[in-house]
């Protein structure tokens, strides 16, 4: 498409326009910049001459003035037969909510919010009079909108209907891509079980779904805006049936599925840990068969439990290798940052360039791996102006890794239940730092980031290297014995009916480590030997 800009009328100011023509440039758009202060006439010429598909124009003096050049624009463009083009506008707010009225422009756009051009540039936008639907499997949308990742968020309020009304605003709001739905832990642990369900505890931490019918409600509420994909936790009990329930009412976008978590080791369902690991392994097995992408929750899960920095690249590449060898094809792989929340941003830097390095090697022709990246939530402060800052400046970090996918760790969660407002406001920072970070320097070069990503590496193999020698990673007695024998483990484990809860960590020079009782940093080989 060829699309013409300029600033209308008396306007002088080309900066906006300008920046417009740049991005639409970026995104393989044909642009032509007319200039300033350019008269209806002049514009109408331009047209004809041109024959553009779209036309920008800006304007930004006083709304009262705006209005009346609008009005004449319209009249004009339609006595020509102009009008059927597609007309962008850009302005300050006032003059913005001036050009909404006129009904001749197909996006306008403020300095509030650039979005609505964006999703314009990639195509989330009115199509021959209906809303044009963006890819609606994982990996399609991904490849839909490069070079910008895709954005997901966790949503999910206490009551149905209030949940319901969030998502149609979210998709309303065309920021973000996939909403990743929070249900309550009924919901997760004992959505076929109504005899577990306790009526007093519904809602406690998400929606409280209860059937079927439920989840198709919430999903149909996605039906607007850029129809965001949705997903939803992957449950802590009858995982394959409720794989089959998901895929039936919204079509599950990827299953989130942990390893080692998610059962009476961690309080959060019934099984005991041989049964859930079990249990994951057979859940893997089904969506591998069903061509359902697999994300496994595991690395982050160490990490909150101030695992050392060596046990969360390790179980990171291993959650990848149990999921190639059971069958799967697309691997969505997550990088939580920030764990524990104290280390250093160069730290955080190596340890997740290790783990992509690595699982990357994995792919084939039969295996697929795309990256989701994400800030770690005790990163967070309560103070929200500080919170706002903490998800730009990580945004910045994540964005080193060109991620696929950035989650959105909504702001506001350190202090309440994200609402549908904290969402879009969240997803206006960080879409802000996307646009601050595509052009900026690479630091996986840094000297000090170098190091400790080869640190890290050559840990994590010594420890991935006697896990693959010891035994099948296939079986599921096996695998629940890396954290029954202490390979993996984490201080804030002690007193586990599973895990060993005996590592030492500290925190030195910006890295999580695995000490002796002196203090000093435990090489892996001697801490497995220990073990032995």
């Amino acid at each position: 498409m060829k699309i013409i800009g300029a600033s209308l009328g008396e306007c002088v100011h080309i900066q906006g326009v300008w920046s417009a023509m740049e991005m639409a440039k970026k995104h393989g758009y044909d642009t032509q910049f007319l200039g300033p202060a350019m008269s209806i006439d002049q514009l109408v010429s331009a047209i004809k001459r041109e024959q553009p598909d779209a036309v920008a124009l800006s304007y930004r003096l006083t709304s009262e003035t705006g209005e009346a050049l609008l009005a004449q624009l319209s009249d004009r463009l339609s006595a020509e037969g102009l009008d059927n083009l597609d007309y962008l506008f850009g302005g300050t707010p006032p003059v913005a909510e001036k050009a909404r009225a006129t009904g001749l422009f197909d996006v306008v756009i403020d300095n509030a919010d650039i979005t609505e051009f964006t999703n314009y540039l990639t195509g989330s936008r009115q199509e021959n009079g209906s809303d044009y639907t963006p890819p609606q499997r994982i990996t399609e949308r991904i490849q839909w909108k490069k070079p910008r990742p895709l954005l997901r968020t966790h949503y999910g309020q206490p009551n149905m209907e209030a949940t319901i009304e969030g998502i149609k605003h979210i998709a309303d709001s065309r920021l973000i891509d996939i909403i990743s739905l929070g249900t309550d832990q009924d919901a997760q642990a004992n959505f076929f079980h109504k005899e577990r369900q306790v009526v007093s505890r519904a809602g406690a931490g998400g929606v409280p779904v209860r059937s079927p019918e439920d989840f198709s409600r919430l999903f149909e509420a996605t039906r607007t805006g850029n129809h965001p994909l949705m997903r939803t936790y992957a449950g802590t009990d009858d995982l394959v049936q409720l794989a089959e329930m998901y895929e039936q009412t919204f079509g599950n976008a990827w299953s989130a599925v942990p390893i080692f978590w998610f059962n009476d080791m961690d309080g959060r369902g019934p099984h005991t840990l041989n049964e859930s690991v079990k249990a994951h392994f057979d859940l893997i097995k089904y969506n591998a068969e069903n061509d359902i992408p697999v994300e496994i929750l595991e690395a982050h899960h160490w990490g909150m439990r101030w695992a050392h920095d060596t046990v969360q690249v390790a179980s990171a590449v291993l959650g990848a290798e149990i999921t190639k060898a059971l069958g799967g094809r697309e691997y969505i792989h997550q990088y939580m940052f920030h764990l524990p929340p104290t280390s250093s941003f160069t730290n955080e830097l190596a340890k997740m360039i290790a783990v992509q390095e690595i699982i990357t090697k994995l792919e084939d022709k039969d295996f697929t791996v795309y990256h989701q990246t994400r800030a770690g939530l005790p990163s967070f402060p309560c103070d929200m102006e500080a919170a706002r800052g903490q998800l730009a400046s990580s945004t910045m970090l994540q964005m080193q890794l060109k991620p696929d996918i950035v989650h959105v760790v909504n702001y506001s969660e350190p202090h309440h239940a994200a609402t549908y407002e904290d969402v879009i406001a969240s997803a206006k920072i960080v879409n802000q730092t996307i646009d601050n970070a595509l052009g900026a320097p690479s630091m996986r070069g840094n000297r000090e980031v170098l190091f400790r990503k080869i640190q890290l590496q050559q840990q994590a193999g010594q420890l991935l290297n006697y896990i693959q020698e010891g035994g099948d990673i296939t079986d599921p007695v096996y695998v629940a014995s890396i954290v029954t024998s202490g390979l993996f483990d984490a201080p804030m484990l002690i007193n586990n009916s599973y895990a060993r809860g005996i590592v030492r960590t500290a925190m030195i020079n910006g890295g999580c480590e695995a000490v002796d009782d002196k203090g000093m940093i435990l090489d892996e080989r001697e801490r497995i030997k220990q073990l032995q």
